[in-house]
């Protein structure tokens, strides 16, 4: 499974029913979770970003489904990256060898 890194910022509409936002979370996770991707984590930030979500998803697409999903609810802006862990990096730094 690949990682994906999305940083989140609140709409006026996701700001006029903040009350709701882990409810809208929680949602989130378990729609994300039918398109085949999975929810490792969500935080809510002080900062630049109003939160963090660690996302799990078998490819590019998949990821893409979820995240575009999340935007078009309308309480939320992203920006998503892909991530990977120590292992992964070790590959990809392999390659550019000749590995």
């Amino acid at each position: 499974m690949a990682t994906f890194i999305t940083n989140i910022k609140f709409s006026q509409q996701g700001i006029k029913d903040i009350d709701h936002t882990t409810k809208r979370a929680a949602i989130f996770k378990a729609e994300a979770k039918k398109l085949g991707a999975k929810v490792k984590d969500i935080y809510w930030t002080l900062g630049e970003h109003d939160g963090l979500l660690i996302l799990e998803a078998p490819d590019d697409e998949t990821a893409t489904a979820a995240i575009l999903h999340l935007g078009a609810m309308g309480n939320v802006h992203t920006t998503t990256c892909r991530a990977f862990t120590a292992a992964e990096m070790d590959k990809i730094v392999a390659k550019v060898h000749g590995g």
